[in-house]
């Protein structure tokens, strides 16, 4: 299951091979997808769910994100353009820096975190109670899982 950034050589592929593949056919599968980005094996084909929730649906609730902060720039006062070049920008540097740094994202929130400061403030919004974000992504990531089992008649 690849997802839509292998258009750019940066997606990430899960493959499953059922237990008769032979050590040289994930060899050979590995070494074609890598040519899209990386390259990821799981052992129960029923996690093929959870990898389409998030990693094939994930781009659209990354461009949903982008779409939100620019939107929520404008209203701030932005030009729409300028909002959205700001959006764009954000969440591709963060991404590449998540990707190449070796800390976590919790680290990394936390690096841009200071205490009392404008990110503080933003951040007891986005993670209040109940769940903030993280309890809607999950309900978010569920809902794509589970019409991932119903798509194939699980």
């Amino acid at each position: 299951m690849p997802n839509t950034p292998a258009a750019v050589g940066r997606g990430m592929t899960v493959l499953y091979a059922t237990p008769g593949a032979a050590p040289s056919q994930r060899d050979l599968c590995s070494e074609l997808m890598s040519a899209v980005g990386e390259v990821r094996w799981i052992d129960d084909e029923a996690l093929m769910d959870a990898v389409t929730a998030v990693s094939g649906s994930g781009p659209a609730y990354v461009f949903h994100l982008i779409e939100a902060l620019a939107t929520a720039g404008t209203v701030a006062g932005l030009d729409p353009k300028l909002a959205e070049d700001l959006a764009r920008a954000t969440v591709s540097g963060s991404g590449e820096l998540a990707r190449l740094s070796s800390d976590s994202p919790s680290k990394l929130r936390a690096d841009v975190t200071s205490p009392g400061g404008t990110t503080e403030a933003a951040l007891k919004v986005l993670m209040a109670d109940p769940g903030g974000l993280i309890e809607l992504m999950t309900r978010a990531v569920q809902a794509a899982a589970k019409r991932s089992r119903e798509l194939a008649g699980k």
